[in-house]
């Protein structure tokens, strides 16, 4: 009988230690109970893994992050650019995480005017030697802006440049974070620059020729060839969204800089196409709502 009553406690032991092991490994793994009226979110926050707070940022792209054009005609100004400038007026993404002092040492901006999706994976690749928390990308607007609508970069092509440029990133930083924002609207760009003599002057120097070429010519062609433009950018804001989803530690700005109206006080004065001061703290508001939210855009 004692025998017995010694194998009974020793089993009971056993099943209570197990239980209470398998109970805190589900709520390590799941982060609550799978029956919560939530409907699981629970279990996503348990393995949430984006840091609503980097330390660091770094800068890539095109003329856009290099604030070409907010300042002087047809020169960069870094100091109003959305992601790292220093301008009060802008507010810089950098700034609004870091602080405006933390910010002048713990950001970077590698971007380059005029550089396409073909030379992200190379300004990634100076980029990582700063060891960046955060990376934020803005570039696809050169690629549609070529010379013609055949000079344009293909939608394959595109998307594989982009994924060899995060595969760049990942090799040498697997937990930096990535902020990509869309492209913007080059149409509606067109539609309000238009409106300005001067900008118009300016765009015949080559801004975004594929777009803003004949400005005022509104035949069926010219029409055709603007939509064609269009409709790449759209393209291209699709890859974005999906190269990024396949990345957990990427998030895609949901199309918000391309959904964005604006209009002449967002434009550069000096070509009216691209974003003034204004336009720059714009931007900046729209990629610090995307890095801070508490779950990714939809």
């Amino acid at each position: 009988m004692r025998k017995q009553r010694r194998r009974r406690s020793r089993a009971l032991v056993g099943i209570v230690a197990a239980g209470t092991a398998l109970g805190v490994a589900g709520c390590d793994v799941v982060g609550g109970s799978s029956g919560s009226p939530d409907g699981g979110r629970t279990r996503a926050r348990a393995v949430q893994v984006w840091n609503r707070s980097p330390a660091s940022i770094a800068a890539v792209g095109d003329s856009i992050t290099r604030g070409f054009d907010a300042c002087t005609v047809l020169s960069d100004c870094p100091e109003v650019s959305w992601a790292t400038g220093t301008s009060e007026q802008v507010d810089s993404l950098a700034v609004r995480l870091l602080g405006r002092a933390r910010a002048v040492d713990r950001s970077w901006n590698y971007a380059q005017t005029g550089a396409r999706m073909a030379d992200l994976s190379g300004q990634l690749a100076d980029a990582v030697v700063r060891r960046p928390e955060l990376v934020t990308v803005m570039v696809g607007s050169n690629d549609a802006c070529r010379s013609s609508v055949r000079a344009m970069t293909s939608v394959a092509k595109f998307r594989s440049q982009f994924e060899e440029a995060l595969g760049t990133l990942r090799k040498a930083l697997p937990k930096t974070q990535v902020y990509v924002a869309s492209v913007p609207n080059l149409k509606r760009l067109w539609s309000e620059g238009r409106t300005n003599p001067l900008g118009k002057q300016i765009w015949k120097l080559g801004i975004c020729p594929s777009m803003l070429g004949d400005a005022d010519d509104l035949t069926s062609a010219a029409t055709l060839r603007r939509d064609r433009v269009q409709q790449r950018v759209e393209d291209y804001n699709k890859v974005l969204a999906e190269v990024c989803a396949k990345d957990r530690r990427c998030r895609f700005d949901g199309g918000a800089v391309y959904q964005y109206r604006f209009g002449t006080e967002q434009l550069s004065h000096w070509d009216w196409f691209h974003p003034s001061t204004d336009g720059q703290s714009k931007l900046a508001a729209i990629a610090y709502r995307t890095v801070t939210a508490e779950d990714p855009v939809d």
